[in-house]
């Protein structure tokens, strides 16, 4: 069996055999750190080296060693109610709350230390079960004002402590009541730092929350039932979660003691493009000076130019940016070609990326929390900012007339471009949802100086 330091050698180095399998170079420290390739490598690998699956560090030899076998007990363990079971046959056993139920999903899991009603409602997370690594969930409550969507589609939650009583003057409701509203199922009780690890070491597997009201577990057939689940690559979820009409957004951002205000004097007509909007970043649009009118995902360009935009805004959203890019990148293309400036944000980023004739790729783990720092590459200043997503743009296969503008700074991944010849520019992260708290307020006002200038000209 050749080790992790050869098999990087034969392709040519750690960025080459990154490239190759299609992660960063983060995931290729951990390769070193485990000293073994993950399964889904696996073919690549042998592909780019020629050596059979034996040579491969982490593979099963030719003579296999005999393995313990795991037993799958349909039993519950004495005080556990709920269950979170993994494709590979791992169960998590814990304690219930919210809305009975069953839920297949995407596991991923959440780094932020605040904003847990944001994060549940955000579009982003459509067909996913969210684990959160902060233990403290529900402690805040809930209240109508930090939705960030009419409802939530995510699938289910997984935390470490029971949800306690609500010790906030702005709640309205416990986090157990809102859930049971939304038909939302969650676990708690679950070690939340080994699944984290799992998901880290061997990627976001597919997984069935399982909180019955009757308290029987079929395991074998849950085990079944996540392996069979297709997972997000190839899925379309932005028609999904858009909005189903047009409408006109005029709430600006939430000041203390007022609330939410309202644009009443605007300077520039904004189209934004719904994959699966965030409120607070039409807020910050229209807090900039934008009349924003928000159009469902599968507007056509006729449809975005009838309206005559100073500026085309491309949202937040959930799914394959490749399957979305069906009908969303010759929409987008057009609004390019007429060189109205355009400013994307997560899945338009990626829809961006993808109309300049661009790739995209899976991430392993994806980047999900607020505590993710990415270099602005022309002043070199760090931002730690709020992210969520799965998908990531490939940069080495921008053409000529775009370039890099930001990098993470945890695996070197891109998240930002713009276009050298139109007013066209994205982030892969999120600036409105300010956990620096403002590092990155500046891409609003940015886009806004696109428009004005724009205009000028």
């Amino acid at each position: 069996m050749r080790s992790v330091e050869d098999i990087l050698a034969l392709m040519g180095g750690a960025e080459a055999a990154a490239a190759t399998c299609q992660v960063g170079t983060e995931a290729i420290r951990k390769w070193r750190q485990a000293r073994a390739i993950p399964a889904r490598h696996w073919a690549a690998v042998m592909q780019a080296t020629g050596l059979p699956l034996d040579a491969l560090p982490g593979a099963p030899s030719s003579t296999p060693r005999p393995q313990k076998e795991t037993p799958m007990t349909e039993t519950a363990p004495e005080g556990a109610t709920a269950a979170l079971v993994l494709d590979d046959g791992s169960v998590f056993w814990g304690r219930g709350f919210g809305a009975h139920g069953t839920a297949v999903a995407e596991i991923c899991f959440n780094t932020g230390m605040t904003g847990y009603q944001e994060t549940l409602t955000d579009p982003s997370y459509a067909a996913q079960i969210i684990a959160f690594t902060f233990p403290h969930i529900g402690n805040v409550g809930t209240n109508p004002e930090d939705m960030e969507a009419a409802n939530p589609v995510c699938r289910g939650l997984v935390v470490k402590q029971d949800v306690t009583e609500p010790a906030n003057y702005r709640a309205t409701a416990h986090l157990q009541d809102w859930l049971k509203r939304h038909n939302i199922p969650g676990i708690a009780g679950v070690d939340t730092r080994a699944l984290t690890i799992r998901i880290r070491d061997g990627g976001a597997p597919n997984g069935v929350l399982a909180f019955p009201a009757d308290g029987r577990f079929d395991i074998p057939a849950l085990v079944a039932q996540a392996k069979s689940w297709p997972g997000l690559e190839g899925m379309d979820l932005a028609k999904d979660v858009t909005a189903r009409q047009s409408y006109a957004w005029e709430e600006t951002r939430w000041s203390w003691g007022t609330g939410f205000g309202k644009q009443e004097a605007p300077r520039f007509r904004v189209v934004a493009l719904d994959y699966g909007a965030k409120r607070n970043i039409l807020r910050c649009l229209a807090d900039a000076g934008c009349a924003v009118t928000v159009l469902p995902a599968t507007a056509t360009a006729e449809d975005i130019l009838r309206e005559k935009p100073d500026g085309v805004f491309l949202s937040n959203g959930p799914g394959d940016p490749a399957a979305t890019g069906a009908y969303a990148v010759p929409a987008i293309q057009a609004v390019l070609d007429a060189r109205i400036p355009t400013f994307g944000i997560c899945l338009g980023h990626q829809l961006l990326a993808l109309a300049l004739g661009a790739r995209t790729y899976k991430l392993d783990r994806g980047h999900r929390g607020a505590n993710q720092p990415v270099q602005d590459l022309a002043t070199g200043k760090v931002e730690i900012t709020s992210q969520n997503h799965g998908f990531a743009v490939d940069a080495s296969t921008l053409p000529s007339t775009a370039k890099v503008t930001h990098i993470s700074l945890f695996d070197g991944s891109n998240e930002g471009i713009a276009a050298t010849d139109r007013p066209a520019f994205s982030v892969q992260y999120h600036p409105e949802a300010s956990p620096g708290p403002s590092d990155s307020h500046y891409l609003f006002h940015r886009f806004v100086a696109m428009m004005a200038e724009a205009k000028a000209a």
